[in-house]
C-alpha cells in the first residue's frame, strides 16, 4: 500500500533523542526547545516563539492570552481542522463561519466584514495547503474594527505571503508539528508564534500553567508563584530534539515536498486542460511550502469512485473536512453567517494525493498512472 502520508525522516533524529536523554533534561524548555525556538525567531523574524504540545495547545494558549470571554463572537472558516473552532468554544464564545474562496480554500475576505457585529473579538484565518490568506485585507478589517487575528498556520511553515512568514503577520500565530505536516516532532508538536510585544510576557505565564517559572529559572526573580490562567503548553525536550532535526534540514525538505509538488502538477495539467479535474491555485503574493497536492472532482460520487480505484491499486487518498458547521458541535456552538456557496460544494469534491518527504520518485509515478488511467 503506498500510504497517504509518513512523517518525515532525516536521519540524525536519533542522535539528537539520545542526546537530550543523556542530557538528564526531558520535560520542557531544554536546550532543544531553546534551540528550535531561537531557530525559527530568526528564520521567520518573528519576536517570540514559544514550543508547544501540538497546534491545538497553541490555538487554546491564544484564546487565554486574548481574554476571550463567554459571548464573545469569533470568525472562522467553516472549512477547517475542529481545533480552530473547539479552542475558542472552550473559552465560551460563539463561533461565526464564513464561507470560503473555491480557488484557495481559505476563508473569503470579502465576507469577514459583513459577519462582524458589536461582539466580535477575532478572526482566525487558516492559511489551508500552506497557501496563504488574503492578509492585507484581513488585518485591515481587523485594524478598522479593532480585533484580534490568530493566524491558524498549522499547514504554512515555510510559506510566506508577499514575503513574509505565515504566522508572522497576525498578533499571534500558531504552528502544528503533527506527523502529517512537513516537520515533526516526533509525532506531536506546535509552536505559538508571540507577534505583539505586549503579550510576550504573559504567554509565558500562560504556557507554564499561569506561573512565572520562566522567569525564575532565568534568575529574574527569587521564587515563582501563580499568576494567571494557564496550563500545560510545554513541548518535552524529547520531542524538540526530533524538531530539531527537522529544522537542521527544513530547506531540503522544503525543496523535495515543492518538487513531488511540481511533478503532480505538470503530469495532471493535460486533465484540467480538457475540464476533466481542477488542480490548486497558487496567488502570485504566495509562495507555498507544497504542504499537501489536491485535486478536484465533479462531485461527490466521483470522487468516491476515483478513492475506490486507487484503493484497489494499493493507493491511500483522503479527503477532508466535513464542514464544521454542518456538524453537531457546530450548529450548537456557533451559525453560519451569509450563504453556503462553496463551503460544501468544494468540500465533496476535494480529494488530496500521498505527498510526503520520504515518498518515492516510483511510488509517485504509479499513483500518477493510476490517476491518469482513472480520469482519461
Amino acid at each position: 500500500m503506498i500510504p497517504f502520508n509518513a512523517p518525515p525522516v532525516v536521519g540524525t533524529e536519533k542522535d539528537y533523542l539520545q542526546s537530550a536523554i543523556e542530557s538528564g533534561k526531558l520535560c520542557g524548555d531544554g536546550a532543544f526547545t531553546r534551540r528550535c525556538q531561537q531557530w525559527m525567531e530568526q528564520r521567520f523574524n518573528v519576536r517570540k516563539v514559544l514550543l508547544t504540545p501540538s497546534c491545538t495547545a497553541s490555538l487554546e494558549m491564544a484564546a487565554l492570552l486574548i481574554d476571550i470571554q463567554p459571548g464573545d463572537e469569533v470568525i472562522v472558516p467553516s472549512y477547517t481542522f475542529v481545533s480552530t473552532a473547539n479552542a475558542f468554544a472552550l473559552r465560551g464564545a460563539r463561533l461565526v463561519f464564513v464561507d470560503i474562496r473555491p480557488d484557495t480554500m481559505n476563508i473569503d475576505e470579502r465576507k469577514i466584514e459583513a459577519a462582524i457585529t458589536e461582539k466580535t473579538r477575532a478572526i482566525v484565518p487558516v492559511h489551508y495547503a500552506g497557501v496563504a490568506c488574503e492578509m492585507d485585507t484581513i488585518m485591515r478589517i481587523a485594524n478598522a474594527h479593532k480585533l484580534w487575528v490568530i493566524e491558524d498556520a498549522a499547514q504554512g511553515v515555510m510559506s510566506t505571503y508577499k514575503g513574509r512568514a505565515l504566522g508572522t503577520i497576525g498578533h499571534i500565530g500558531c504552528f502544528s508539528f503533527h506527523e502529517t505536516k512537513n516537520y515533526t516532532a516526533g509525532g506531536e508538536g506546535g509552536a505559538t508564534l508571540v507577534n505583539d510585544a505586549e503579550l510576550v510576557a504573559r504567554a509565558e505565564i500562560i504556557r507554564e500553567k499561569g506561573t512565572n517559572r520562566s522567569q525564575f529559572f532565568r534568575g529574574q526573580v527569587d521564587k515563582y508563584t501563580w499568576r494567571d490562567l494557564g496550563s500545560s503548553f510545554l513541548m518535552s525536550d524529547l520531542q524538540a530534539a526530533y524538531l530539531w532535526a527537522q529544522l537542521e534540514a527544513a530547506d531540503t525538505i522544503n525543496r523535495q515536498r515543492l518538487t513531488l509538488w511540481q511533478t503532480y502538477y505538470d503530469a495532471l495539467l493535460p486533465l484540467m486542460q480538457k475540464g476533466r479535474i481542477e488542480l490548486p491555485t497558487l496567488p502570485a503574493e504566495c509562495n507555498h511550502n507544497a504542504h499537501m497536492f489536491y485535486i478536484k472532482l465533479r462531485d461527490e460520487a466521483d470522487r468516491e469512485r476515483l478513492i475506490a480505484w486507487l484503493k484497489e491499486a494499493e493507493i491511500l487518498a483522503v479527503f477532508h473536512y466535513i464542514p464544521l458547521h454542518s456538524s453537531p458541535a457546530g450548529q450548537q456552538y456557533g451559525y453560519f453567517h451569509g450563504k453556503d456557496d462553496y463551503t460544501t460544494r468544494e468540500s465533496e469534491r476535494l480529494l488530496r494525493l500521498p505527498l510526503f518527504y520520504n515518498l518515492a520518485p516510483v511510488n509517485q509515478r504509479t499513483v500518477i498512472n493510476s490517476l491518469v488511467s482513472y480520469l482519461a
